[in-house]
């Protein structure tokens, strides 16, 4: 009987089923043929004209490591500057600072690189990649990128180091660059090896390594979450004899690596500026267009990268800065003085944009090259102020 029941129940739920499926037949069937969920066809000339807008409105920007202060940079560019196709930044991991000048110098498709100075000036001196003066310009100087030498153990000085294994990172990169740097001055002799960070601090934990070398403006979230507890520490670097062409003094804090420095103390380091550079392409060109038209964006909308959730390193950065010896994108220049003209003309009261404010731009160009540091930091005060009260 109970199976019986249960028959009859499972051939009602089938003939109900059958009954929907009919009803759905016929409704599908009266829908004209045309409207049935056909996808979109773009036509060809659409296509092209998506594709000519995508290519003609990119950048391709090489960084660094993932977790290090130039792959966070380009994010951070990625996600304030990017507007659909009308301008797309597509930030690259890289090697690092020393690799994305060749990057940038050779590569196709290469429009932008993050590097620092030091490593600018070991090209112009070694010439291996020929005279970069009508090569490679710059379009701001963003930050100081401090070196850091972290050990375990006993050890607390560099000399400590001597003949033992230390990591340089990966072979071409700005850390292996600048630990040779370091070392060669002080004259201490280690056994260099060439690890990827990860791998880098597995060994240092085990003790297959006595030190490994990290290139990144403080703090690098790659070192944050380590702790002096479990027997870590950054050694101190000397500002000292040949140091002192290519490095200037740094400091790193309590408060940028509360883990890793006791409160209210500090190490001192050396340090190298971080810049932004670009191919020197021919102005007016396409490639020229599409680096001129990030360039606008980047100092337009400039002050929200003062504010989180942005990396704080931004705050270093003085859009009226130079970096010594380098010839500045000319479109990085023409925006400086548009900037410094619009900074003026509010400070006059004069928003017009009349006679008086293409005089004062005019100005302002003529003179932004001529400014010394300290009125480049004050205009640059001026600049915060402004874009605080816009």
């Amino acid at each position: 009987m109970v199976k019986g029941l249960a028959r009859a129940d499972w051939l009602a739920h089938l003939r109900i089923v059958v009954t929907a499926l009919c009803a759905l037949t016929l409704l599908l069937h009266s829908i004209p043929a045309h409207a049935q969920f056909q996808p979109k066809r773009e036509k060809r000339a659409d296509l092209n004209e998506i594709a000519d807008r995508m290519n003609a409105n990119t950048v391709i920007l090489v960084t660094g490591n993932p977790g290090f202060i130039f792959s966070e940079f380009g994010n951070d560019l990625a996600a304030v500057l990017n507007n659909g196709d009308e301008l797309r930044i597509l930030p690259v991991v890289s090697q690092g600072a020393f690799q994305n000048i060749r990057d940038v110098r050779f590569l196709k498709g290469v429009d932008l690189g993050f590097t620092t100075t030091n490593f600018l000036g070991l090209y112009r001196r070694s010439g291996e990649i020929g005279d970069l003066s009508d090569k490679i310009v710059y379009i701001a100087r963003i930050s100081n990128d401090h070196i850091h030498v972290l050990t375990r153990g006993n050890i607390t000085s560099l000399d400590q180091l001597r003949g033992q294994k230390v990591n340089f990172n990966s072979k071409g990169s700005g850390s292996q660059l600048s630990g040779q740097d370091i070392f060669r001055a002080l004259k201490i002799d280690v056994e260099e090896v060439n690890l990827g960070p990860a791998d880098a601090f597995d060994k240092l934990k085990n003790g297959e390594i006595a030190a490994t070398i990290v290139t990144s403006a403080a703090p690098a979230s790659a070192l944050t979450p380590l702790k002096a507890s479990d027997g870590y520490r950054i050694l101190p670097v000397p500002f000292t004899g040949a140091l002192i062409d290519d490095y200037v003094p740094g400091k790193l804090t309590s408060a940028e690596y509360p883990n890793l420095i006791a409160p209210g103390a500090a190490v001192e380091t050396i340090a190298a500026s971080s810049v932004l550079i670009a191919y020197n392409w021919p102005k007016d060109s396409d490639r020229y267009n599409r680096i001129n038209k990030f360039v606008k964006a980047f100092f337009a909308r400039f002050a929200e990268f003062q504010k989180q959730p942005r990396n704080p390193k931004w705050r270093e950065t003085n859009l009226f800065a130079t970096v010594r010896g380098w010839k500045r994108f000319d479109g990085a220049e023409e925006a400086a003085a548009d900037l410094r003209s619009q900074i003026l003309a509010s400070q006059q009261g004069d928003t017009t944009g009349g006679r008086q404010q293409i005089g004062q731009q005019q100005t302002a160009q003529k003179n932004t090259r001529l400014l010394t540091e300290s009125e480049r930091n004050d205009l640059f005060q001026d600049f915060l102020k402004w874009s605080a009260s816009r």
